[in-house]
């Protein structure tokens, strides 16, 4: 684990489970090549990485497929080249791309997607923009 590593790890666990809006949530490299941090529970494959990729780079994709992390597909709710959000019943999905990195948090039934995505949405534009 590098230093760069660590510090991910430090937003896994406090900026963002530490909202406690989140039961699992992991952070990707910036150009979706693998996991950079997550917290225990939270998987990504391959071939999911690649479909996050794909959604970003075509929105179309995004609505056509839905958005697949953990084995779980979720309906897409809203796609553009920053932000993806996904549901599957009550549970959501909240992945957004900063500079650096691309923030991925799934949150349970009790939670609303749209609090959720705030959390995530002030995350990525403080590391994009640290005061």
């Amino acid at each position: 684990m590098g230093q760069h590593s660590a510090i991910w790890q430090g937003y896994v666990d406090s900026s963002l489970m530490g909202s406690r809006q989140f039961d699992k949530a992991g952070i990707l490299s910036h150009d979706f090549s693998g996991l950079e941090a997550g917290s225990p529970g939270f998987t990504i494959s391959p071939t999911e990485l690649q479909g996050l990729a794909s959604a970003f780079a075509n929105s179309d994709s995004a609505w056509a497929n839905g958005i697949t992390v953990g084995g779980e597909k979720f309906v897409t709710i809203k796609a553009d080249d920053r932000s993806l959000y996904g549901k599957k019943g009550k549970e959501g999905i909240v992945v957004v791309k900063a500079v650096s990195c691309v923030m991925v948090a799934h949150h349970a039934e009790n939670v609303q997607t749209t609090n959720a995505a705030t959390v995530v949405e002030n995350l990525v534009d403080y590391i994009n923009n640290p005061r």
